[in-house]
């Protein structure tokens, strides 16, 4: 069987194409900077050297779905000769409040529970959304399954998710922490078991997805118990467009003093604030640091804000495993942005964490990049929660 994994972000979508009897990968692509000028599609076809890149508007997440299945079916770059090739869709969603703690088939029910979560989730459900709905019209055959981004989190125990606030609001309305990005930790995490030749269940692990929208997990065990991101992805790290965790009192103060509605704030919050907030400049880390190198004092600022908070996150999980065993970068910014990756680690020497500047000179490939006398491993580590997302899809659809 072959499936078709989406993965649509709030500005990008990722996508593969999985013969599943062996797992083998038959084409995989990236859309960037959808709603963004400068977009643009890449294309990999397994056993093909040359990418197919094509420069394209996309204004949303519908025309990015067309463009995919465009390019699986193209004659010369495809990999199906007919879409009904592809027997069942996996797409990552990322937020079902408690409603789903695992991967299901998507039905009208499971579409009305992703509506409902929409103030959840107001950047990635809306996308999710019109991901699935684009790909059940075009590929009605085939099973299409829902893959949360909150499952990964449901080990965190309760002194970690509870917010301190009246006890009633969890009851009711299940205000808690669910964090995000679980299919990225989750698959960084057992990778870096194999790498370092360790049974995952004896190792304690800081997990840092870091693109534009990040968050960082504390994985001891195998098990998540604490991560960044709270009840919906607004919340921990300053993020490309998200302010991340702020003095909940600034939203009424805005409001105020501005004459804007809450909803108008946390439109703010979300889509206006971060690195592209800090900077002026854009969400696109890309973008703040070529202003960076030109001399820009406001995107200096936004980069280090950004490295603060991932700073943050990283020493108050040591704290709260009392140790740690490794340290991993993933996602866009994590895997490529070598200079991000050492001014992160650079004031972590005290911590164990040493970071090795000729190891780190590398881009997208699965390494180790800690020096040899670092007492705590940092990895380097792709990605891949399309694969995760196909397993549970194949599983379901079996």
């Amino acid at each position: 069987m072959k499936v078709l994994v989406i993965n649509c972000g709030s500005s990008s979508l990722k996508y593969q194409v999985l013969s599943m009897t062996h797992e083998d990968l038959l084409a995989k692509g990236m859309i960037e900077r959808i709603g963004i000028e400068g977009s643009s599609l890449r294309h990999e076809k397994t056993g093909i050297e040359d990418a197919f890149v094509q420069e394209i508007e996309i204004k949303d997440h519908k025309q990015a779905v067309l463009a995919v299945i465009d390019a699986l079916t193209d004659p010369v770059h495809g990999v199906v000769g007919a879409i009904d090739e592809i027997g069942a869709v996996g797409h990552r969603v990322v937020h079902a409040g408690e409603k789903y703690s695992k991967s299901v088939v998507i039905d009208s029910d499971v579409i009305e529970v992703l509506n409902d979560c929409i103030p959840l989730a107001p950047l990635h459900n809306p996308s999710n959304l019109i991901g699935i709905a684009a790909c059940r019209e075009l590929m009605p055959g085939a099973t299409h399954v829902a893959v949360f981004d909150t499952a990964f989190h449901q080990t965190m125990p309760p002194e970690s998710y509870i917010y301190a606030i009246p006890y009633e609001y969890y009851e009711k309305y299940g205000i808690r922490r669910y964090g995000f990005h679980g299919t990225s930790h989750k698959y960084v995490s057992e990778r870096a078991a194999d790498i370092l030749g360790v049974n995952l269940e004896d190792l304690k692990l800081i997990t840092c997805h870091l693109g534009n929208g990040a968050s960082v997990s504390a994985i001891k065990r195998g098990k998540c118990i604490d991560t960044s991101m709270g009840f919906t992805p607004l919340a921990g790290l300053a993020m490309g467009s998200r302010s991340g965790s702020i003095d909940p009192a600034i939203i009424s103060f805005i409001a105020e003093t501005e004459n804007k509605t809450i909803d108008q704030v946390l439109d703010i919050l979300n889509k206006k604030s971060g690195i592209l907030g800090v900077s002026g400049i854009s969400s696109d880390f890309r973008d703040v640091r070529k202003a960076l190198t030109e001399g820009n004092e406001r995107a200096a600022l936004a980069i280090k804000v950004f490295v603060h908070s991932v700073r943050f996150y990283i020493g108050a999980y040591i704290a709260e495993m009392n140790g740690v065993d490794a340290l991993i970068f993933t996602a866009g910014v994590g895997e490529n942005d070598i200079n991000m990756r050492d001014i992160i680690c650079s004031e972590l020497g005290n911590l164990g964490i040493k970071l090795d500047l000729i190891k780190n000179k590398v881009q997208g490939k699965e390494t180790i990049i800690s020096r040899d006398d670092s007492k705590v491993a940092i990895l380097l580590i792709p990605t891949n929660e399309e694969l995760v997302i196909a397993r549970d899809t194949y599983e379901l659809t079996k």
